[in-house]
């Protein structure tokens, strides 16, 4: 039994970290657009993506804190932490709108002259 459960933390931890990762990859392309991309995008603005993607990484790291918390033996006790809960769910879905949506559109504005075909 301890086997299995070695297998399955193993495998929250994987999720977890994957999750963290998409987070914090987010959140550095979004400090690296431009404010007014956002506006011509037509997408939420810069500070609320921003508020979005900081409150899913610190979800997402605490997470995955807890499940690497779940590998070391302490006095005897194992670490049990909050794990991929409701705001780990949250977290994954912030992170995969903001991938998957919003830097598509905001790709490239506001970086000088760009022509269809590239820099001109």
């Amino acid at each position: 039994m301890n086997l299995i459960n070695g297998v399955f933390n193993l495998l929250f931890l994987v999720l977890a970290a994957i999750i963290f990762g998409m987070s914090v990859y987010a959140l550095v392309h979004a400090l690296r657009v431009p404010t007014a991309a956002f506006v011509s995008a037509g997408k939420l603005q810069k500070n609320l993506w921003l508020v979005i993607l900081v409150l899913a990484t610190l979800f997402s790291g605490a997470g995955a804190w807890s499940y690497l918390q779940a590998f070391m033996v302490v006095g005897g006790m194992q670490f049990i932490g909050i794990g991929l809960g409701l705001f780990s769910i949250l977290a994954v879905i912030a992170a995969t709108v903001y991938i998957v949506d919003v830097k598509p559109a905001v790709k490239g504005m506001g970086r000088g002259n760009n022509g269809p075909y590239g820099p001109w």
